[in-house]
């Protein structure tokens, strides 16, 4: 009887360090979805910000200006312009 006493005592021993060890694993695995999770909605707070920054790069004055001011372009003269006449469909 001792020895069965015995040796359901270190099975309750072996199951409470399993239970413990697992508790243990699933708190740091929780703490770091959390980090992970907060980085996501940082960097979705970033993408954003460099969506509207691009936009804003993108706007046609912006374009004009740059090209006008670092490149040194400059619109055609109206006598350097010529009009296309669109194109008729064959079917017609």
């Amino acid at each position: 009887m001792a020895r069965l006493n015995l040796l359901l005592l270190a099975v309750l021993a072996a199951c409470a360090l399993g239970l413990v060890t697992s508790q243990h694993q699933a708190r740091k695995l929780w703490a770091a979805l959390e980090r992970e999770q907060a980085r996501a909605q940082a960097l979705e707070v970033e993408y954003g910000q460099l969506q509207l920054e691009a936009s804003t790069w993108a706007t046609p004055a912006r374009v004009e200006k740059s090209a006008r001011e670092r490149l040194r372009m400059q619109p055609p003269g109206v006598r350097r312009l010529q009009l296309a006449a669109p194109a008729r469909e064959a079917a017609e």
